[in-house]
Protein backbone atom coordinates (compact mmCIF):
# COMPACT_ATOMS: atom_id res chain seq x y z
CA UNK A 1 0.00 0.00 0.00
CA UNK A 2 1.60 3.37 -0.75
CA UNK A 3 2.73 5.86 1.83
CA UNK A 4 0.18 8.49 3.14
CA UNK A 5 3.22 10.50 3.95
CA UNK A 6 3.68 14.23 2.89
CA UNK A 7 7.13 16.22 2.69
CA UNK A 8 7.52 19.39 4.49
CA UNK A 9 10.16 21.86 3.40
CA UNK A 10 11.49 23.67 6.21
CA UNK A 11 13.23 26.97 6.03
CA UNK A 12 16.00 27.33 8.35
CA UNK A 13 19.41 28.93 8.98
CA UNK A 14 21.40 26.36 6.67
CA UNK A 15 18.78 26.63 3.90
CA UNK A 16 15.77 24.26 3.15
CA UNK A 17 15.32 20.95 4.43
CA UNK A 18 12.61 18.84 3.72
CA UNK A 19 11.08 16.60 6.62
CA UNK A 20 8.56 13.90 5.95
CA UNK A 21 5.90 13.19 7.76
CA UNK A 22 4.05 10.26 8.17
CA UNK A 23 0.52 9.63 9.19
CA UNK A 24 0.12 13.04 8.39
CA UNK A 25 -4.13 12.83 9.02
CA UNK A 26 -3.69 11.56 12.26
CA UNK A 27 -5.47 13.33 14.56
CA UNK A 28 -3.60 14.29 17.71
CA UNK A 29 -6.46 17.03 19.67
CA UNK A 30 -9.59 14.91 18.91
CA UNK A 31 -11.60 17.90 20.46
CA UNK A 32 -9.66 20.03 18.40
CA UNK A 33 -9.51 18.41 15.13
CA UNK A 34 -6.21 19.09 14.91
CA UNK A 35 -3.82 16.47 13.05
CA UNK A 36 -0.14 15.61 13.04
CA UNK A 37 0.31 17.24 9.76
CA UNK A 38 -1.32 20.68 11.35
CA UNK A 39 1.42 20.43 14.07
CA UNK A 40 4.23 20.44 11.74
CA UNK A 41 2.85 23.22 10.01
CA UNK A 42 2.54 25.00 13.03
CA UNK A 43 5.97 24.44 14.33
CA UNK A 44 7.06 25.53 10.88
CA UNK A 45 4.95 28.77 11.06
CA UNK A 46 6.33 29.94 14.52
CA UNK A 47 9.81 28.21 13.50
CA UNK A 48 12.29 31.37 14.30
CA UNK A 49 10.48 32.58 17.28
CA UNK A 50 10.33 29.06 18.45
CA UNK A 51 14.30 28.60 18.04
CA UNK A 52 14.80 31.94 19.78
CA UNK A 53 13.24 30.77 23.04
CA UNK A 54 13.97 26.74 22.96
CA UNK A 55 17.01 26.45 20.63
CA UNK A 56 20.93 25.95 21.65
CA UNK A 57 19.50 23.94 24.63
CA UNK A 58 19.49 20.43 25.88
CA UNK A 59 15.56 19.59 25.65
CA UNK A 60 13.10 16.50 26.59
CA UNK A 61 10.49 15.16 24.11
CA UNK A 62 6.91 14.96 25.92
CA UNK A 63 5.78 12.04 22.53
CA UNK A 64 1.96 10.89 22.69
CA UNK A 65 2.04 8.23 19.59
CA UNK A 66 -1.21 8.31 19.73
CA UNK A 67 -2.96 11.76 20.22
CA UNK A 68 -3.38 13.46 23.52
CA UNK A 69 -5.98 11.32 25.16
CA UNK A 70 -3.49 8.23 24.33
CA UNK A 71 -0.25 7.09 26.40
CA UNK A 72 2.85 9.56 26.52
CA UNK A 73 6.69 9.13 27.56
CA UNK A 74 9.49 10.99 27.49
CA UNK A 75 12.35 11.01 25.65
CA UNK A 76 15.67 12.33 27.22
CA UNK A 77 17.87 10.45 24.91
CA UNK A 78 17.83 11.39 20.90
CA UNK A 79 14.90 8.64 19.39
CA UNK A 80 16.19 6.48 17.08
CA UNK A 81 16.55 8.07 13.24
CA UNK A 82 17.73 11.31 14.76
CA UNK A 83 18.87 12.82 11.20
CA UNK A 84 22.42 13.65 10.94
CA UNK A 85 21.66 17.67 10.85
CA UNK A 86 19.75 17.53 14.50
CA UNK A 87 22.60 17.69 17.19
CA UNK A 88 22.88 16.37 21.15
CA UNK A 89 24.88 17.10 23.70
CA UNK A 90 25.66 15.18 27.49
CA UNK A 91 23.82 16.44 30.16
CA UNK A 92 24.34 15.45 34.01
CA UNK A 93 20.81 14.32 35.54
CA UNK A 94 20.03 15.11 39.28
CA UNK A 95 20.92 11.39 39.81
CA UNK A 96 24.62 12.08 38.74
CA UNK A 97 24.52 10.01 35.56
CA UNK A 98 24.88 11.64 32.34
CA UNK A 99 23.56 10.80 28.61
CA UNK A 100 23.44 12.89 25.60
CA UNK A 101 20.14 14.76 24.91
CA UNK A 102 18.71 16.55 21.56
CA UNK A 103 19.45 19.91 21.17
CA UNK A 104 16.93 22.06 18.53
CA UNK A 105 18.97 24.33 16.65
CA UNK A 106 16.52 24.88 13.83
CA UNK A 107 12.82 24.94 12.48
CA UNK A 108 13.61 21.68 11.23
CA UNK A 109 14.60 20.21 14.13
CA UNK A 110 11.50 20.63 16.02
CA UNK A 111 9.56 19.73 13.06
CA UNK A 112 11.26 16.50 13.15
CA UNK A 113 10.21 16.20 16.87
CA UNK A 114 7.46 16.46 15.50
CA UNK A 115 7.19 13.58 13.21
CA UNK A 116 8.19 11.46 16.23
CA UNK A 117 5.27 12.47 18.00
CA UNK A 118 6.57 14.87 20.43
CA UNK A 119 3.97 17.74 21.50
CA UNK A 120 5.35 19.18 24.42
CA UNK A 121 9.03 20.57 24.44
CA UNK A 122 10.82 20.56 27.61
CA UNK A 123 14.28 23.12 27.16
CA UNK A 124 16.30 23.19 30.21
CA UNK A 125 17.29 26.47 31.56
CA UNK A 126 20.48 26.32 30.39
CA UNK A 127 22.65 26.46 27.01
CA UNK A 128 24.05 23.28 25.37
CA UNK A 129 27.20 24.68 25.43
CA UNK A 130 26.95 25.06 29.46
CA UNK A 131 24.48 22.96 30.46
CA UNK A 132 25.44 23.18 34.40
CA UNK A 133 25.00 26.74 34.41
CA UNK A 134 21.69 28.27 34.09
CA UNK A 135 21.17 31.42 32.07
CA UNK A 136 17.74 31.78 32.82
CA UNK A 137 15.57 32.39 36.36
CA UNK A 138 12.60 30.30 35.81
CA UNK A 139 9.48 30.74 38.26
CA UNK A 140 6.51 28.92 37.74
CA UNK A 141 3.11 31.18 39.62
CA UNK A 142 0.75 27.85 39.67
CA UNK A 143 -3.01 28.63 41.00
CA UNK A 144 -4.26 26.09 43.23
CA UNK A 145 -7.66 23.73 42.10
CA UNK A 146 -10.62 26.08 42.35
CA UNK A 147 -8.20 29.16 41.23
CA UNK A 148 -6.87 30.12 37.56
CA UNK A 149 -4.94 32.06 35.43
CA UNK A 150 -6.69 35.14 37.26
CA UNK A 151 -5.56 34.59 40.19
CA UNK A 152 -1.72 34.54 39.13
CA UNK A 153 -1.98 37.59 37.38
CA UNK A 154 -1.42 39.96 40.63
CA UNK A 155 1.48 37.67 42.33
CA UNK A 156 3.20 37.70 38.29
CA UNK A 157 3.25 42.14 38.59
CA UNK A 158 4.21 41.86 41.86
CA UNK A 159 7.01 39.42 40.89
CA UNK A 160 8.21 41.70 38.16
CA UNK A 161 8.42 44.40 40.22
CA UNK A 162 10.13 42.54 42.54
CA UNK A 163 12.47 41.20 40.23
CA UNK A 164 13.39 45.00 39.18
CA UNK A 165 14.58 45.74 42.49
CA UNK A 166 17.32 43.60 41.85
CA UNK A 167 18.44 44.74 38.32
CA UNK A 168 16.77 41.61 36.65
CA UNK A 169 14.08 42.18 33.85
CA UNK A 170 11.37 39.71 33.95
CA UNK A 171 9.51 38.61 30.98
CA UNK A 172 6.22 36.49 31.29
CA UNK A 173 4.03 33.61 29.24
CA UNK A 174 1.30 31.52 29.94
CA UNK A 175 1.66 28.19 30.78
CA UNK A 176 -0.52 26.99 28.24
CA UNK A 177 -3.15 26.23 31.23
CA UNK A 178 -4.09 28.05 34.10
CA UNK A 179 -0.58 29.27 35.33
CA UNK A 180 1.81 31.92 34.21
CA UNK A 181 5.63 31.64 34.20
CA UNK A 182 8.19 34.36 34.58
CA UNK A 183 11.74 33.91 33.16
CA UNK A 184 14.47 36.82 33.81
CA UNK A 185 17.45 36.48 32.06
CA UNK A 186 20.92 35.79 34.11
CA UNK A 187 24.51 35.59 33.30
CA UNK A 188 25.18 31.68 33.52
CA UNK A 189 28.14 31.75 36.07
CA UNK A 190 26.61 30.33 38.70
CA UNK A 191 25.10 26.38 38.84
CA UNK A 192 21.63 25.27 39.24
CA UNK A 193 21.55 24.95 43.02
CA UNK A 194 22.31 28.45 43.24
CA UNK A 195 20.16 29.60 41.05
CA UNK A 196 17.62 27.37 43.08
CA UNK A 197 18.36 29.12 46.00
CA UNK A 198 18.33 32.55 44.37
CA UNK A 199 14.27 31.49 42.95
CA UNK A 200 13.56 30.23 46.76
CA UNK A 201 15.15 33.62 47.86
CA UNK A 202 12.68 35.73 45.97
CA UNK A 203 9.42 33.58 46.13
CA UNK A 204 9.55 33.77 50.30
CA UNK A 205 10.20 37.43 49.58
CA UNK A 206 7.11 37.49 47.35
CA UNK A 207 5.47 35.86 50.02
CA UNK A 208 6.19 37.92 53.06
CA UNK A 209 5.11 40.88 50.76
CA UNK A 210 1.31 39.01 49.51
CA UNK A 211 0.77 36.67 52.63
CA UNK A 212 -3.30 35.98 51.50
CA UNK A 213 -2.21 35.02 47.60
CA UNK A 214 0.96 33.47 47.35
CA UNK A 215 3.19 30.54 49.43
CA UNK A 216 6.44 28.49 49.01
CA UNK A 217 4.32 25.59 50.76
CA UNK A 218 5.68 22.34 48.95
CA UNK A 219 3.29 20.42 50.42
CA UNK A 220 -0.86 21.07 48.54
CA UNK A 221 -2.23 20.24 52.21
CA UNK A 222 -0.73 23.90 53.08
CA UNK A 223 -1.35 25.70 50.11
CA UNK A 224 -5.09 26.58 50.34
CA UNK A 225 -6.32 28.75 47.56
CA UNK A 226 -3.29 30.18 47.20
CA UNK A 227 -0.87 30.93 44.52
CA UNK A 228 1.90 28.35 44.59
CA UNK A 229 5.35 29.78 43.83
CA UNK A 230 7.07 26.63 42.45
CA UNK A 231 10.87 27.57 43.06
CA UNK A 232 11.74 23.66 42.09
CA UNK A 233 11.44 24.81 38.50
CA UNK A 234 14.69 26.43 39.06
CA UNK A 235 16.64 22.13 38.93
CA UNK A 236 17.90 20.91 36.46
CA UNK A 237 15.93 18.51 34.33
CA UNK A 238 12.78 20.48 34.84
CA UNK A 239 9.81 19.33 32.58
CA UNK A 240 8.42 23.14 31.81
CA UNK A 241 7.02 23.61 28.43
CA UNK A 242 8.93 26.08 26.29
CA UNK A 243 7.60 28.95 24.67
CA UNK A 244 5.39 28.49 21.85
CA UNK A 245 5.62 24.93 22.77
CA UNK A 246 1.84 23.01 22.43
CA UNK A 247 0.38 21.49 25.61
CA UNK A 248 -1.36 17.97 25.79
CA UNK A 249 -4.37 19.81 26.82
CA UNK A 250 -8.07 19.07 24.40
CA UNK A 251 -8.18 22.63 22.68
CA UNK A 252 -4.73 22.35 22.23
CA UNK A 253 -3.04 25.24 23.61
CA UNK A 254 0.35 26.80 23.70
CA UNK A 255 2.72 28.32 26.16
CA UNK A 256 2.09 32.19 24.59
CA UNK A 257 4.78 34.45 25.57
CA UNK A 258 3.11 37.85 26.58
CA UNK A 259 3.81 41.36 26.81
CA UNK A 260 3.52 43.16 30.21
CA UNK A 261 0.59 45.49 28.96
CA UNK A 262 -1.30 41.97 27.72
CA UNK A 263 -1.26 40.08 31.13
CA UNK A 264 -3.99 41.41 32.76
CA UNK A 265 -6.37 41.13 29.91
CA UNK A 266 -4.88 37.89 28.56
CA UNK A 267 -6.67 34.47 28.16
CA UNK A 268 -4.99 31.01 28.17
CA UNK A 269 -7.60 29.62 26.19
CA UNK A 270 -6.86 32.15 23.34
CA UNK A 271 -3.68 30.99 22.58
CA UNK A 272 -3.79 27.82 20.06
CA UNK A 273 -2.29 25.57 17.76
CA UNK A 274 -4.31 27.76 15.48
CA UNK A 275 -4.47 31.00 16.52
CA UNK A 276 -0.99 31.69 17.61
CA UNK A 277 0.82 32.00 13.73
CA UNK A 278 -1.82 34.87 12.90
CA UNK A 279 -1.14 36.21 15.96
CA UNK A 280 2.54 36.00 16.16
CA UNK A 281 2.56 37.58 12.62
CA UNK A 282 0.71 40.46 13.90
CA UNK A 283 2.40 41.46 17.06
CA UNK A 284 5.70 40.12 16.67
CA UNK A 285 7.26 38.25 19.19
CA UNK A 286 7.03 39.66 22.77
CA UNK A 287 9.89 37.44 24.05
CA UNK A 288 12.59 38.55 20.96
CA UNK A 289 14.73 40.62 23.50
CA UNK A 290 14.82 38.35 26.00
CA UNK A 291 18.80 37.47 26.27
CA UNK A 292 19.75 41.40 25.26
CA UNK A 293 20.58 42.16 29.04
CA UNK A 294 21.07 39.52 31.33
CA UNK A 295 21.50 40.55 34.99
CA UNK A 296 22.96 38.80 38.19
CA UNK A 297 21.46 37.02 40.89
CA UNK A 298 24.23 38.16 43.62
CA UNK A 299 21.44 40.41 45.41
CA UNK A 300 18.93 37.24 45.43
CA UNK A 301 22.25 35.39 47.13
CA UNK A 302 22.45 37.22 49.71
CA UNK A 303 18.66 37.60 50.47
CA UNK A 304 19.62 33.42 50.87
CA UNK A 305 21.77 33.88 53.26
CA UNK A 306 20.24 36.58 55.19
CA UNK A 307 17.68 33.77 55.60
CA UNK A 308 19.29 31.17 56.32
CA UNK A 309 20.34 33.45 58.85
CA UNK A 310 17.26 33.82 60.26
CA UNK A 311 16.90 30.20 60.56
CA UNK A 312 14.77 29.58 57.17
CA UNK A 313 16.72 26.59 55.58
CA UNK A 314 16.78 24.31 52.34
CA UNK A 315 12.94 23.37 51.35
CA UNK A 316 12.17 19.82 49.83
CA UNK A 317 13.24 19.18 46.30
CA UNK A 318 11.37 16.66 43.87
CA UNK A 319 10.59 13.08 44.49
CA UNK A 320 13.24 11.90 41.75
CA UNK A 321 15.79 13.93 43.34
CA UNK A 322 18.44 12.28 45.82
CA UNK A 323 18.16 13.67 49.33
CA UNK A 324 19.60 16.84 49.75
CA UNK A 325 22.03 18.69 51.99
CA UNK A 326 20.31 20.36 54.59
CA UNK A 327 16.87 19.18 53.01
CA UNK A 328 13.61 18.87 55.37
CA UNK A 329 12.77 15.25 55.48
CA UNK A 330 10.12 14.39 52.81
CA UNK A 331 6.93 13.67 54.19
CA UNK A 332 3.93 15.43 53.97
CA UNK A 333 3.42 17.41 57.50
CA UNK A 334 -0.28 15.49 58.55
CA UNK A 335 1.77 12.22 58.55
CA UNK A 336 4.80 13.83 60.55
CA UNK A 337 5.42 11.96 63.80
CA UNK A 338 8.95 11.23 65.77
CA UNK A 339 9.58 8.09 63.81
CA UNK A 340 9.96 10.05 60.14
CA UNK A 341 10.45 13.58 60.95
CA UNK A 342 12.98 14.23 63.66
Amino acid sequence: MASDAVILTVPGPHGDRDVRISSPSRVLWPDAGITKLALAEYLVAVGDAFVAANGARPVSLQRFPEGVEGEQFYSKNPPRGVPEWVRSVPVTYPSGRSHPQLVIDEPAAAVWAAQMNTIVFHPWASRADASDFPDELRIDLDPQPGTGYAEAVPAALALRDLLAEVGLTAFAKTSGNRGIHVFAPIEPVHEFLDVRHAVIAVARELERRMPDQVTTAWWKEERGDRVFVDYNQANRDRTMAGAYSPRALPWAPVSAPLGWDEVEQADPRDFTVLTMPARLAERGDPWASLHDEPGRIDALLEWWQRDLDDGLGELPFPPDFPKMPGEPPRVQPSRKNEANWE
